[in-house]
């Protein structure tokens, strides 16, 4: 928990820090994740942040059923949810976010509420899904790192900036799309690098997907 704490605070504190320097146009700019603008994916990115205050405030499951990896699944990425995620964001962001003070504040706001709700509760907590997933709330922060870590680097794409992907939440990231296994040699990729190129943001070349194959190295895919 220390750890995953540690890189759900850092990711959420530098993705606020970059916040504040937005300007108006900013928040308008397309995004690599259609048909969201920066509005919109950073109204996602708020509520995915904030969602474990309401999650820690309800009775907890009796057993976890899934971990971090496990809640990655396909059930997460039917069109119907997938649909339902997409106009929940541009809604709340048409509604709740007009401009850069309202962005920076509800961000900040939503992450540092929940840090202080993990804060408050004891070792081996268990928390329930908005998707009926029971888990621990160490693996459910993990996915958190994961929301954040990820979006920020779309976010970056989407500001031509360089990425500001924290080096405690790449490697939590990284260790959870790898399982935790070494790469396979000659690939010499650091964790920002495994991020991009597992998840898509970043083409495989030739090379480096005739070493995947070879070592039968496979990575979480998001949505199966």
């Amino acid at each position: 928990m220390d750890t995953v704490r540690a890189a759900f605070r850092n990711e959420c504190a530098r993705l606020e820090e970059e916040l504040r320097g937005l300007d108006e146009t900013d928040l308008d700019r397309p995004t690599p994740c259609p048909p969201w603008s920066v509005r919109d994916l950073l109204a996602h990115v708020r509520t995915g942040a904030g969602r474990l205050v309401d999650m820690l405030a309800a009775p907890q499951p009796q057993r976890a059923e899934v971990d971090a990896a496990a809640y990655f699944g396909t059930g997460k990425f039917t069109p119907e949810v997938n649909s339902a995620r997409i106009d929940s964001a541009r809604w709340e962001a048409a509604r709740e976010l007009p401009g850069v003070p309202e962005v920076a504040d509800g961000f900040a706001r939503a992450w540092r509420a929940a840090d202080a709700a993990v804060a408050a509760q004891p070792p081996g907590r268990l928390v329930r899904t908005r998707h009926g997933d029971a888990m621990t709330l160490t693996e459910f922060l993990r996915t958190r790192v994961v929301e954040v870590g990820v979006h920020g680097l779309d976010l970056a794409d989407a500001l031509d900036r360089q990425a500001w992907l924290t080096p405690t939440a790449a490697e939590v990231v990284a260790d959870l799309l790898s399982g935790g296994r070494p790469l396979p040699p000659g690939l010499g990729w650091g964790p920002l690098t495994l991020v991009r190129k597992a998840t898509g943001r970043a083409a495989l070349t030739g090379r480096e997907r005739s070493l995947i194959d070879r070592a039968d190295f496979r990575w979480l895919s998001f949505g199966g």
